[in-house]
């Protein structure tokens, strides 16, 4: 089974030092994804790209506390994204990426146990059970825009003209 590792960084680490101790772990480079938070306005009230939504929404399509918090988390970040073709290979680039300094993000307390047998919970938190996609993925650099909507919510009024 193959495996998304998603991790988050504060803007200050050295995200190709991290890439290279990857690659010096036997992860080929095409696995390896480091995304760039830009953001346009304050952390408040921002709109993500497409792209980031995709991938966010795919990597975490059955756990919505999970899709919150690590949406949430990687605003103004930087986010390492590992693919992995094993469990033993993801929780090699999960040790490697939590000893460079990978923030924990947590998941809200829950009644639930859906966990997969043999994975921790902590495990859980940043090893997603899903095989790389070529439609979802995060690009080099994400873009969040504020979220002012000018005019009606719908970009285009009832005659076809925008706003």
């Amino acid at each position: 089974m193959a495996y998304t590792v998603v991790s988050v960084f504060p803007v200050t680490v050295d995200t190709e030092e991290i890439k290279k101790d990857l690659k010096d772990k036997g992860f080929d480079e095409a696995n390896i994804v480091i995304s760039k938070s830009k953001v346009e306005s304050g952390l408040d009230d921002y709109q993500e790209d497409e792209q980031t939504k995709g991938f966010f929404d795919y990597v975490f399509a059955h756990d919505a506390e999970m899709l919150d918090a690590y949406r949430k988390h990687s605003i103004g970040r930087n986010n390492v994204v590992v693919y992995a073709d094993n469990l033993e290979h993801a929780r090699l680039a999960k040790t490697v990426l939590n000893e460079k300094g990978a923030l924990e993000v947590y998941r809200r307390p829950s009644d639930r146990q859906d966990i997969p047998v043999g994975m921790t919970e902590e495990e859980y938190n940043g090893i997603i059970a899903k095989a790389k996609h070529n439609i979802y993925f995060l690009g080099s650099e994400r873009v969040y825009h504020p979220n002012v909507v000018k005019g009606m919510d719908d970009p285009m009024d009832d005659l076809g003209s925008k706003d």
